[in-house]
């Protein structure tokens, strides 16, 4: 049975649903804890607002909820982004609520026209920092485009100090709790969050950081997971993940079809620890995607393993790197590693996928059949290359383990 609605604030609601059982979100995005679809009701003293709506298979649950709210009249449906987790029950409100009018950017109106077939006539477009009362409360809309589509704004209810961000610092995380209860648990949930989908938008998450600062901001309320009642906890992650310089981390993605790149990977792995590189290696057969994104939150350095199959690199090496190039992380420095029969084009494909990366290609290793003391040598001078690199930038670089 779902949680029945409750109060954030006077006349503010939670009315969102919980999705315990999705493990996967865009046929792409791994779900390991669920999710919630969190939509919010205000009422003020002259005119109500629902900021955001379901997703379409969680509709009956939101218009269960304002039903049990004994909601009779909704003036404003605040769409903040027209991905449909947060749209697609739109219709399904407009049909109950049919005098409620659709609140949000132009050029979202274009996006819930084409996606949801919603007529033209039920729009009120709003420019950036303009506002909205409802008598009692004014709600201010804060125009956050490519955070993560182009669309996209924030709502901010101005008595309350509370900020609606949609996407923004959300989590996939299905819980019970309203709010942040584990920060441990949710800067988890967050991390991997902001890896697979706000990544690729780091630079215009600068710029909306930036732009909310001077904000008094007692609550964060996203469309994800869990609500903020202490907001500097995800505002300070948020600011390090996009702000900060990479860590002393090499991220080693591979895959090994005969043992002879597993030996190499695993002797790299080992030969920088021992020179103060972090390491995380990931199976690209057996690794859950979502935890190699949020390894290159903080990765300086990424070498690529891979044994070379049909004059080049492993299939589910060529996707990783695809996702690797996608988001966009801030690495500085790219290396390949691995193995091959007769020959190929391994280095080329490889670095020609990463036209997105600002990195610095760095010698790579490849041996042919199982690695030799020559081969070796090689990786040593890799991992020095890479440790001597890390030294050059990262601020506080030390030894692991000092």
């Amino acid at each position: 049975m779902q949680m029945r609605d409750r109060e954030i604030r006077p006349e503010v609601y939670w009315v969102g649903a919980i999705d315990w059982d999705r493990r996967l979100f865009d046929s792409l995005i791994p779900l390991p804890d669920g999710t919630s679809y969190n939509s919010y009701l205000i009422k003020g003293s002259e005119k109500t607002a629902l900021i955001d709506t379901v997703d379409p298979t969680m509709r009956d649950v939101l218009i269960d909820r304002l039903s049990q709210l004994g909601i009779e009249n909704i003036d404003y449906v605040v769409a903040n982004h027209a991905e449909q987790d947060h749209s697609g029950a739109i219709p399904q409100v407009l049909g109950k609520y049919p005098e409620a009018k659709v609140v949000c950017t132009p050029r979202c109106k274009g996006m819930l026209i084409d996606l949801l077939m919603i007529p033209e006539e039920k729009f009120i477009m709003v420019n950036d920092k303009e506002t909205i009362s409802l008598g009692d409360r004014i709600l201010e809309f804060i125009h956050a485009p490519w955070v993560h589509w182009p669309e996209t704004m924030l709502t901010y209810l101005r008595e309350d100090k509370i900020l609606f961000p949609c996407d923004l610092f959300g989590s996939h995380l299905a819980t019970t709790d309203l709010y942040v209860t584990d920060e441990g648990q949710v800067y988890e949930a967050a991390k991997r969050y902001y890896a697979e989908i706000m990544m690729p938008f780091r630079t215009n998450i600068q710029k909306n950081l930036e732009k909310i600062k001077d904000y008094a901001i007692d609550i964060i309320a996203p469309s994800h997971g869990p609500i903020y009642d202490r907001p500097e906890f995800i505002l300070k992650a948020y600011h390090s993940w996009v702000f900060d310089e990479p860590r002393n981390i090499a991220v080693l993605p591979y895959i090994s079809m005969h043992d002879s790149t597993r030996k190499m990977v695993e002797y790299l792995a080992e030969d920088l620890a021992q020179r103060g590189v972090g390491v995380k290696q990931f199976d690209l057969t057996v690794a859950d995607i979502g935890k190699l994104a949020m390894a290159l939150v903080d990765a300086a350095t990424v070498v690529i393993g891979t044994p070379t199959v049909l004059g080049g690199p492993h299939p589910n090496v060529v996707y990783a790197v695809a996702l690797v190039n996608a988001l966009r992380p801030k690495v500085r420095f790219v290396s390949i590693i691995g193995s091959y029969g007769w020959g190929g084009k391994t280095v080329e494909q490889l670095s020609g996928m990463i036209p997105n990366l600002k990195v610095e290609l760095l010698e790579p290793v490849l041996c042919k059949g199982f690695p030799k003391e020559a081969d070796f040598r090689a990786l040593d001078n890799l991992a020095n290359t890479i440790a001597e690199k890390h030294k050059g930038f990262i601020a506080g670089f030390y030894p692991l383990g000092q």
